[in-house]
């Protein structure tokens, strides 16, 4: 084999192993909440992601109805059920393949909408950050793949 053919062959190679390890990070599916206590199905939505809570483990208030969206500040909205609610839209991709940010986050325990990121740690961690103005004054929650 020549040197120029055996040079070509290589940078094609390299070149291959650099972008099949640069590529895009999936976190659509379905995800457990840090306490167990909910599952989010994260979908695309357009060319951004959203996330939807799909079961809570206590779905039912005392007196056997789905509990509902209470501490909503719109008042028009309280009376949606919890299971089905979006928590999670406009993630876009941050260009580093695991990232996506520049969206928001709904905590229903709170009532409260807060600018939010995920981040992805290998195919089965999810980092959810929820943050007022900058990261660094927000908190973390780690979700893990469902099986």
């Amino acid at each position: 084999m020549s040197r120029l053919l055996r040079l070509t062959s290589l940078s094609i190679l390299t070149l291959g192993l650099l972008q099949a390890g640069n590529a895009l990070a999936d976190p659509t599916g379905l995800w457990d909440t840090e306490d167990k206590e909910g599952r989010v199905q994260i979908s695309p939505c357009g060319d951004k992601f959203c996330g939807d809570l799909v079961w809570i483990a206590d779905a039912l208030d005392a007196e056997g109805q789905p509990k509902r969206d209470e501490k909503n500040p719109d008042e028009s909205l309280r009376d949606r059920p919890l299971e089905g609610l979006r928590i999670l839209w406009d993630m876009q991709p941050s260009g580093d393949g695991k990232t996506w940010q520049d969206g928001r986050v709904y905590d229903p325990e709170s009532g409260k909408t807060y600018q939010g990121r995920i981040t992805l740690e290998g195919d089965n961690i999810l980092k959810l950050r929820g943050f007022v103005g900058t990261p660094m004054f927000g908190r973390t929650s780690t979700w893990t793949r469902a099986e």
